[in-house]
């Protein structure tokens, strides 16, 4: 009966909007104050009472923080409550905690230690709470606390820590410790280092050998990543990476699991070393562990995981704080001033000779080039095939260039090399060092003839071809040097095995002819020629990168395998395919040709779903491989998705700017055309895509100059203005607009009164009200937008627009009243005096006003309503 006379029956569970408790405003038969009447019902036998008035603290506090005197008495019943025999209550209680203490903060200077001294206590013991929900309520109020940082530093350390640590003690009750060690891994990130380090890091570290609880283990592992990152890599490496390799091998799979999943968020906090010698072989016994949850959980983080492996100063890219790669600018380390650039590597490779034995005559320029490693050979028609690997960028940037260990000091072997070449330069017709060459190089093709049939062995064995027949040309004639070209040939089609044989016969040969010469006992200019030729042979004949550590790379590349599908996860191909570019990123545009062949198996995948996730991130990869690559192997994988599923198209689509930026200005030519096929869908409703489109194109008119504007994108853009959907039309009225800006801006205003006329009669003159309503908008944008001349609007598209005053349908003049009034005669231009369209404008809206129809000319009117409200208003404040 008492909480029907106070009005109780109107705060329910639904009440938040209301001030729950303004009951304690009513006067009733008590003659009660307000605040004897709050610690009435606080303390009421009635538990909705005590529930209410728990939910509406914040408010109390708010009605009485003007008194200090009422407001401690407020906390003296808030401490009372806490203490409630009710769980509901204590719940209601320590969920407004939160709230109360920011209320608090605002109001620090008048109640400074009120939080510390009366609620920061509750919140503690309600840690330990008999009731779960209760402790569930208190661990999320603490956590909500130290992300807003409203818990001091010594009650963290004083009165938090010390509780969790009792909690998680090896003797506490199972319930407690499972909660305890979930509340340390979610605070670890909130807390200083300092903190975390020394008082909660030895306790997450025997908790993750806990043996009684898998539980335990299990969130430890869940949240590893966090602690590390919390306590930086030092103590990473010295206290966790052991436990992490415990949890591991752990005999419960839910732990290796998780342990897999949190992987990458682990690598990051070691260094490069750790890493590559402890973490990658880690990684690979949960890549092959016997369950197959694990296998899935270890699969869809290996591309994370690779891509910790990445050297932004070595790929020439970094990733801006929204996300998006961007080329680095920054100069190059010590480590990186002897790296070629790709332009002067091709100037060199051309202008240069490529002849080991110099001419002493000559600059010592060449022979420096040879101490650095580089065999540089010359376009020449005796080398079939050599030019033309040359010219693609992708064979010039080469691992040998960019990723070589440094190579030993031999300045003094070339000092001395270069003395017994002038001493016998009269004798050097066919030095014996091309035999030593050829047979280092006939070594490497020996060890490489198994696996002739892998693509990327064939590239080597074409690379290594090439440097045999440079190494070989000085020292065969004429019959000899087609012999073994026509034998290199057959290499590169069949096997190793013919030019083996070629680089014995020649090899005899030389050694016969160069037994009289002198400089066949040099064993110094043998031994140093040999070890600058063994270098270079054995950087090219590379799998290609030594970034990234192979087995891990082979596990990412057999993603694609259909056997992965059946024993790992069906999603498999999806995974290898969201996390290629971040796996590209990681070995560079120069170590691309690891990655080609699994894109265009993933690119041709028979889900669609696979394909979708490159045609996403397709604009990120031209990024990496730069504009040579992109064009060679993204290019027809680019419209191969142009003309797939509409699910796969939007991804194409939605970055279709930032990928046709990337092509040469004759490429992106090409797309003119295509651009028209983004019009039609599989499904006319699908208007999201049209819309995309519209953006897009607003975006892309940068790229074309007004002529390619003019005969491609006009067409699509006025096809939109007259689609279906409303907010399809809206933007292709923008979009209208910035084609206009484009001609006028580059001075082409023929085509944009060309322009103007195409949309007087497709739009003002349209047999249909909704098309002359579009012209209205259209012009509406134009002024908005500035997007041309305003000498050329009022000349071009004024009139027309004026003279939709006289439309039948309503609609079309209520849009022409808005359009007027609250656009065009708010331009400067209009506000002139003596404009003679100004006059002409005045009529039409004068016209309008006295609309028969009353929404045309209250929008006709409504400005002019409110410009005399703004003057009265004016006008009172000045008296």
């Amino acid at each position: 009966l008492l909480v029907f006379q106070v009005g109780f029956e109107d705060y329910g569970p639904d009440c938040d909007s209301m001030r729950i408790t303004a009951f304690l405003d009513i006067p009733g038969q008590d003659n009660l104050t307000p605040l004897a009447r709050l610690e009435k019902y606080a303390f009421s036998d009635n538990i909705f009472n005590r529930q209410i008035i728990a939910r509406g603290l914040l408010d109390v506090f708010r009605d009485f923080s003007n008194n200090e005197e009422d407001f401690l008495t407020v906390m003296e019943i808030v401490v009372r409550l806490s203490e409630d025999a009710e769980p509901t209550v204590r719940t209601e209680l320590m969920e407004q905690i939160p709230p109360i203490a920011i209320f608090l903060q605002e109001s620090r200077p008048k109640f400074p230690t009120a939080f510390f001294e009366y609620l920061m206590p509750i919140v503690v013991r309600y840690l330990t709470d008999v009731n779960n929900q209760v402790r569930k309520a208190g661990q999320e109020a603490l956590l909500i606390l130290l992300e807003q940082d409203l818990v001091a530093q010594s009650d963290i350390e004083n009165k938090v820590c010390p509780i969790l640590l009792d909690l998680s003690a090896p003797d506490s009750d199972d319930e407690y410790k499972v909660e305890a060690v979930n509340i340390i891994c979610k605070m670890a990130s909130m807390l200083s280092r300092s903190t975390v380090e020394h008082m909660l890091l030895p306790r997450f570290c025997e908790l993750c050998s806990d043996g009684k609880l898998f539980q335990v283990r299990k969130i430890c592992a869940a949240n590893f990543g966090d602690i590390c990152n919390a306590v930086g890599q030092e103590a990473t490496e010295r206290l966790l990476i052991p436990k992490f390799f415990e949890l591991c091998s752990d005999s419960v799979w839910g732990m290796r699991k998780a342990c897999a999943e949190c992987f990458m968020a682990v690598s990051y906090t070691t260094s490069p070393e750790v890493r590559r010698s402890k973490l990658s072989p880690l990684f690979i016994s949960l890549i092959s562990d016997t369950c197959r949850w694990v296998r899935q959980a270890a699969f869809q983080s290996l591309g994370p995981f690779i891509s910790t492996f990445a050297n932004p100063s070595s790929a020439g890219l970094y990733i801006r704080e929204d996300g998006t790669l961007k080329s680095s600018t920054e100069e190059p380390s010590a480590e990186f001033n002897t790296k070629l650039s790709v332009e002067n590597l091709n100037k060199d490779t051309w202008e240069e000779s490529s002849d080991c034995c110099t001419n002493p005559g000559e600059d010592v320029s060449q022979g420096d080039k040879v101490a650095a490693g580089v065999i540089e050979v010359t376009k020449d028609s005796s080398f079939p095939g050599t030019g033309s690997r040359l010219q693609s960028a992708e064979d010039v940037f080469n691992t040998f260039l960019y990723w070589r260990p440094p190579l030993p000091d031999i300045s003094q072997d070339l000092e001395l090399l270069q003395f017994k070449t002038e001493k016998y330069k009269d004798n050097c017709s066919v030095p014996c060092n091309n035999c030593v060459a050829s047979s280092e190089i006939k070594k490497v093709l020996e060890s490489l003839q198994e696996h002739i049939d892998d693509p990327d062995v064939q590239a080597q064995v074409q690379v290594l071809s090439a440097a045999l027949r440079a190494a070989q040309f000085d020292s065969v004639g004429d019959y000899e040097t087609r012999k073994m070209e026509e034998s290199s040939g057959k290499l590169q089609k069949k096997s190793v095995s013919d030019e083996m044989a070629v680089s014995d016969a020649t090899c005899s040969r030389v050694e016969e002819d160069s037994l009289s010469s002198p400089a066949s006992q040099d064993n110094i200019s043998d031994q140093c020629t040999t070890s600058i030729l063994k270098s270079t042979v054995s950087m090219h004949c590379s799998p290609g990168q030594d970034i990234i550590p192979q087995p891990l790379l082979d596990q990412y590349l057999s993603m694609t395998d259909p056997a992965r599908a059946q024993t790992v996860d069906t999603e498999i191909a999806k995974h290898c395919a969201y996390s290629l570019p971040g796996v590209a990123l990681t070995l560079g545009r120069q170590n691309w040709h690891c990655l080609k062949d699994t894109y265009e198996t993933l690119a041709s995948d028979v889900q669609w779903k696979v394909r979708r996730t490159l045609a996403f991130s397709i604009h990120e990869l031209a990024v990496i491989l730069g504009d040579q690559l992109t064009a060679a192997d993204l290019v027809p994988i680019f419209n191969g998705f142009l003309k797939d599923l509409d699910e796969v198209r939007i991804g194409v689509l939605k970055h279709l700017y930032d990928f046709l930026k990337l092509l040469h200005a004759d490429k992106r030519r090409e797309y003119l055309y295509q651009l028209q096929e983004f019009v039609v869908t599989d499904n006319s409703r699908n208007w999201r895509f049209r819309y995309e489109l519209a953006e897009q194109l607003i975006l892309i008119l940068e790229l074309y100059n007004p002529n390619d504007v003019y005969d491609y994108l006009r067409h699509i853009a006025l096809t939109l203005c007259s689609d279906k959907v409303s907010e399809v039309r809206w933007i292709s009225f923008k979009l209208v607009g910035a084609i206009l800006q484009k001609f006028y801006a580059n001075n082409a205003n023929a085509l944009g009164l060309n322009f103007i006329n195409e949309l007087v009669v497709r739009f003002r003159h349209c047999s249909k009200w909704v098309g002359r309503q579009a012209f209205a908008f259209i012009c509406q944008a134009v002024v908005e937008e500035e997007c041309m001349p305003v000498d050329q609007f009022v000349e071009h598209l004024l009139p027309s627009l004026l003279s939709l005053a006289s439309d039948p349908v309503p609609n079309v003049r209520v849009l022409l009243a808005k359009a007027l009034r609250q656009t065009l005669l708010e331009k400067a231009y209009f506000k002139s005096v003596g404009n003679p369209h100004l006059e002409a404008a005045e009529e039409t809206i004068l016209a309008l006003q006295s609309d028969r129809d009353q929404d045309v000319s209250f929008f006709a009117t409504i400005k002019l309503k409110q410009d005399i409200l703004s003057s009265l208003l004016c006008e009172e404040r000045n008296c």
